[in-house]
């Protein structure tokens, strides 16, 4: 799950919202603005309306401290955060690595659980000083934000992966087998099971007279069901990548052109005629970058026959290398953080060959299907 929107950093960390957040803000205001209309007309349209907005940002809020606990906790046992994510179902901490050992990951899971469980007590403790009940637009507000706060501290403590609570019985496992493995294939199928249980109550809710309820509730189980399965292909995809590194599946064919060549030619005689994502830019017969079809675009086209190759490629002092002995899963992890889909592998300052994200899906479809006709 990745932000199209970034906010900014916390702590170091990136937040930014997906698309789908901007549904579900939509559906909490109205259904703020919905309640609050009918529990206290007497308020008015405009006290209610900026009271709506006001409640529903700050449950946001309370999701990305939820979000944020998981996430310091993780940066302080040395598992980098890549960015914090809100969406339609709240929100995700991009963690690049997973827990070491199934204490970390008892802890980092249980301590977004305690976060939103602290914030509720808050809530409902700041409404009692206020005083006045609900029966006050600040009352009604703190009130609300307390008790969403429980529910979703409740929630995430559903025993379905990978909520909370689903990352707790995987810990728990792992710390009574040893075995990561297993105990993040029973947490799945768990989640799974749990994921399969909301649909089937929301499908029932839905044609009882639930309505939009019912859907809602079948739609969170199947995202559920999703995230769970996700979850155990990931194993199996890790799994497979064991053992195997970058110069295992490097490309070492990459074709070589002057730096010198104009981009019209360069897209005339290679880029269009050999189909080809990857190109190594030379200049007096020692590699100097890379280039891919990225870089072409980026130029105006009018510009083709006045620019060099070198003038549009990648340095490749610039650019992230692995060596050929790096593990696979470790070169994977970097095109991913850095959002690249080749990487250059160098040994003792040359250039060996390109490991593409292409290249990894060929590898791994060729395995699977030895293994699937074994």
């Amino acid at each position: 799950m990745r932000s199209q929107i970034k906010l900014g950093r916390i702590f170091g960390i990136q937040i930014g919202l997906h698309y789908s957040w901007f549904l579900i803000a939509f559906l909490i205001v109205f259904s703020l603005w919905s309640q609050f209309h009918t529990t206290h007309p007497e308020w008015g349209d405009t006290v209610i309306f900026a009271l709506a907005i006001l409640t529903g940002l700050l449950f946001f809020l309370s999701l990305l401290l939820h979000e944020l606990a998981h996430s310091l906790f993780a940066n302080s046992r040395g598992l980098p955060v890549r960015e914090i994510t809100l969406f339609a179902l709240g929100g995700v901490s991009n963690i690049e690595k997973g827990a070491t050992t199934a204490r970390i990951e008892f802890w980092m899971a249980f301590v977004g659980t305690l976060t939103s469980a602290f914030l509720g007590l808050l809530c409902i403790g700041a409404r009692t000083l206020v005083g006045g009940g609900e029966s006050t637009p600040t009352g009604a507000m703190l009130s609300w934000l307390g008790y969403i706060n429980f529910a979703l501290a409740v929630f995430n403590m559903i025993p379905g992966y990978p909520l909370d609570g689903g990352r707790i019985l995987r810990a728990i496992i792992w710390w009574k087998t040893g075995d990561a493995d297993r105990s993040t294939r029973l947490a799945s199928k768990t989640g799974q099971i749990v994921g399969m249980l909301f649909i089937g109550y929301g499908v029932t809710q839905f044609f009882t007279g639930a309505g939009a309820g019912g859907l809602w509730t079948a739609f969170i189980g199947w995202f559920l069901l999703q995230a769970a399965r996700e979850t155990y292909l990931q194993l199996d995809f890790t799994r497979a990548l064991t053992g195997v590194t970058a110069g295992s599946v490097m490309v070492r064919d990459c074709p070589e052109l002057d730096g010198n060549t104009n981009v019209q030619t360069f897209v005339d005689e290679e880029l269009l005629r050999t189909g080809r994502r990857c190109f190594v830019v030379t200049q007096n017969g020692i590699v100097s970058g890379l280039l891919t079809p990225n870089e072409i675009t980026a130029l105006d086209r009018g510009r083709w026959p006045y620019t060099t190759l070198v003038d549009v490629m990648r340095p490749l002092e610039d650019l992230h290398t692995v060596t050929p002995g790096t593990p696979l899963q470790e070169a994977l992890e970097i095109m991913g953080r850095e959002d690249l889909n080749q990487l250059p592998v160098v040994q003792n300052g040359r250039l060996e060959g390109i490991l593409s994200r292409a290249q990894v899906v060929t590898f791994l479809q060729t395995r699977a299907g030895f293994q699937r006709s074994a």
